[in-house]
């Protein structure tokens, strides 16, 4: 494998090609879930990235050394097909090679390399150990090449043991693979471009029965019981945020909704419950050259925080499926496939153990523009507010239908979606405060709860022990 990619930089430009070799996985890239580290190595556009031991590395050794049953190996690969089907989506060419050796070729190449002091390093008590596991090895290559070879990215099955021919034989599959992919850009350029339909019912939208028309926007709450609930639930958070770092448990924290919703001052309240070396915030604009070069979830992938850390998103890769769609910003087949490439991206997040909580902070449109109103007149407001603001408001219904279908779609049992009434700033931050809370509590537990469980052990023990009991009351 290694000599093949060293060929492939001399043949081609190496400026262009990234060559990246996968270990065993680093502490860093552990604390993320199993796809991360591949994720935040995607090449941009219209380079090349040569992987040596890449995402299929893991499963098929731990299948082969019997960490994973069957099953387990199954929903791995099945993981990482739909992984290479979202990149092939996106434009992406997707060459996969097998270089196989025959056991008894492969036990004269050691041999060789063995006899020559020169290359002797090459062959270790690691690859003689993998050599009398051949037939497992072999076993567990071969359900992984008949599970994971797809219309989208087939497996080339290179034998290997004369170097000149293997030389070859990849070189001529890249060179085909490459001019099929420059064929078929050129076909898709040619095609008359698909007019994105507007939401069903666009114009009549503001009668149209919802999600969000159901939601109650008279919900209030008094100053008084604000300002005694706000510091009860900060010092909740702050329990918990700790318990969850302490298991472990990253979290992330999805925020959505209109125009002045009331994100920010949500994330305000946030804040002061937890230690600003635990938590990162990601203001999510348009994307720039470096993120508009990959998948648009490349740019999400990589933000994803460390093991019992929090990373807070004001705004997400939701973006695809509404301003990007309303917008036109991407093309109809880009927005509809994104609702399955979005619940496989949180299913990898949650699987992992992640925390992962999604808000659509709700106003009704007199609401927006008075808090706009009110932004062009306070000084230190009127940055917020702009042009493409105002327009959006143009759009109100056809946003909301999207919105709608959003939640419906993207709305499962480890994701779901918390809409809040916003129109009152106090109970919007109180009712995001309190799901975080219970977001958490319901994956780690309460913490009081395991420091009375531990004290009972302790007693237990000492009891155990026969050290002296205190006199009951």
């Amino acid at each position: 494998k290694g000599d093949t990619a060293n060929v492939l930089n001399e043949w081609l430009d190496a400026r262009l090609i990234e060559t990246i070799a996968f270990d065993r996985p680093t502490e860093v890239e552990l604390e993320r879930p199993p796809l991360w580290r591949f994720w935040r190595d995607l090449p941009r556009g219209g380079r090349m990235a040569i992987y040596l031991s890449a995402w299929y590395s893991r499963p098929f050794l731990m299948r082969v050394h019997g960490d994973l049953r069957e099953a387990e190996y199954q929903q791995k690969l099945d993981e990482i097909v739909a992984m290479e089907q979202t990149f092939v989506d996106d434009g992406a060419v997707i060459l996969k090679f097998w270089m196989h050796l025959g056991k008894q070729q492969q036990k004269a190449s050691f041999e060789r390399l063995e006899a020559d002091p020169l290359w002797s390093w090459r062959v270790t008590e690691r690859d003689w150990r993998h050599w009398e596991m051949y037939d497992q090895f072999e076993k567990a290559a071969e359900f992984l090449i008949v599970r994971t070879s797809s219309g989208a990215a087939p497996w080339k099955i290179v034998e290997g043991a004369d170097k000149n021919f293997r030389e070859l034989e990849v070189a001529e599959h890249v060179l085909a693979g490459m001019r099929r992919a420059v064929q078929e850009a050129a076909a898709r350029k040619a095609r008359p471009k698909a007019k994105a339909p507007a939401p069903a019912g666009e114009a009549g939208a503001g009668e149209r029965v919802t999600i969000l028309s159901r939601v109650d926007m008279d919900l209030k709450v008094a100053k008084d019981d604000y300002n005694e609930r706000l510091p009860q639930l900060q010092g909740r958070l702050n329990r918990l945020y700790r318990h969850a770092k302490k298991q472990g448990n990253s979290t992330v924290i999805a925020l959505e909704g209109w125009d002045a919703g009331g994100k920010g001052g949500a994330i305000r309240r946030l804040l002061p419950a937890m230690d600003a070396r635990d938590y990162d915030i990601h203001q999510i604009t348009a994307p720039n050259d470096e993120e508009r070069a990959r998948h648009y979830l490349w740019r999400f992938w990589r933000r994803l925080p460390r093991a019992g850390e929090v990373a807070i998103f004001d705004r997400t890769w939701y973006g695809r499926v509404l301003v990007e769609r309303i917008e036109g910003f991407a093309s109809v087949d880009e927005w509809r496939r994104a609702y399955a490439e979005i619940n496989d991206f949180e299913r990898r997040l949650t699987d992992h153990g992640i925390i992962l909580i999604k808000f659509w902070l709700h106003i009704t449109p007199e609401e927006q523009e008075k808090r706009f109103k009110a932004r062009e007149k306070i000084p230190f407001k009127q940055y917020k507010l702009t042009e493409e603001d105002w327009r959006n408001r143009e759009r109100w219904a056809a946003y909301e239908l999207a919105v709608n279908e959003m939640i419906e779609r993207t709305s499962a049992i480890h994701s779901r979606w918390t809409i809040v009434p916003a129109n009152d700033k106090r109970h919007s931050r109180l009712t995001v405060l309190e799901t975080v809370c219970d977001a958490i509590e319901r994956k780690v537990g309460d913490p009081d709860d395991v420091g009375r469980e531990a004290e009972g052990a302790e007693a237990a023990a000492e009891i155990e022990a026969g050290a002296p009991q205190p006199p009951r009351a």
